[in-house]
């Protein structure tokens, strides 16, 4: 039977499928609209199945902070293209995974793909049909989840990619958690004090400068100073309260902070990919080939 383009459109809005994908369904089933549905949800799983395996080392970042302040939220969501991850139907899909963490409050990543989105799918079919309709391998790889009652929960995303996410025991404190999140996105810090900092990380540390100071030929008690100099040197770079503010660099954080008579109980900064392998093959060429049928 002759299949009409208002049919095809019919079925388009339904799924977000492709035209071809659409007409191709809607002719198996002998224009049948739910059993096309049917059909193109099948196809979808069996095609996010495929892909599953695919490095997806792009995304985006997304912040969600709940209506009262006293929760927020970090997720990222990968893909494989950073094309894709500017792609309006995937940044709708990280706002919703994030407004639904934040509702039901999840314990691990493994317990999301069956929480239940506002559209009445599950996270996990969601996934699936999205993955049909870009063609790309799409994850949820992690979520921080905080919740404080009295102090100040405050976040940053810089360009997409980047995410923080910080704790203060003040309320009310204005831009300053703001202000934050924004030169931890920036500056990187490991930990938030010297007690924080990980014992392997500063013994590597240790390590390396007491070699290269053993270099000198300077005697140990020098040798000793010179090591704990450049310990000293590392932590303040390398912690929160330590670091000079990106917005003044003449004020530490530390100085920042007591000034408001605060301090950070918690930060968490997402980067998208970091950690993760990036595609080694050239993906436009294999679109090229996919497209001439290759």
């Amino acid at each position: 039977m002759a299949i009409t383009a208002t049919e095809v459109k019919a079925l388009r809005e339904r799924t977000g499928a492709g035209m071809m994908e659409c007409k191709k369904a809607l002719t198996e089933t002998d224009g049948n609209l739910d059993e096309a549905i049917a059909l193109l949800r099948k196809k979808g799983a069996a095609s996010a199945e495929k892909k599953s395996g695919r490095i997806a080392a792009e995304g985006i970042v997304e912040l969600g902070i709940g209506e009262e302040g006293s929760s927020a939220v970090l997720v990222e969501v990968n893909c494989e293209t950073d094309f894709v991850a500017k792609d309006e139907s995937f940044k709708g899909f990280a706002k919703a995974v994030s407004g639904v963490l934040l509702r039901d409050r999840p314990d691990s990543i493994e317990d999301v793909s069956q929480l239940e989105l506002s559209s009445g799918k599950t996270v996990e079919a969601a996934r699936q049909e999205l993955i049909a309709k870009i063609g790309e391998n799409i994850s949820l790889r992690r979520f921080e989840l905080i919740e404080g009652e009295t102090g100040t929960l405050a976040g940053y995303v810089h360009g997409s990619r980047i995410g923080v996410l910080v704790q203060l025991d003040t309320p009310e404190i204005g831009e300053v958690g703001r202000d934050i999140a924004m030169h931890v996105a920036a500056s990187r810090p490991v930990c938030i004090d010297e007690s924080a900092m990980p014992a392997d990380v500063l013994q590597r540390e240790r390590d390396i400068y007491s070699a290269q100071a053993a270099e000198s030929g300077k005697p140990d008690e020098i040798v000793e100073k010179m090591v704990s100099g450049r310990i000293n040197k590392f932590l303040k770079e390398n912690t929160l309260v330590g670091q000079a503010f990106v917005k003044n660099p003449d004020q530490t954080v530390g100085e920042l902070l007591s000034a408001n008579g605060a301090c950070v109980l918690s930060m968490h900064r997402f980067e998208v990919g970091e950690g993760l392998e990036k595609r080694s093959d050239d993906f436009v060429a294999e679109v090229m080939a996919q497209a001439q049928g290759g």
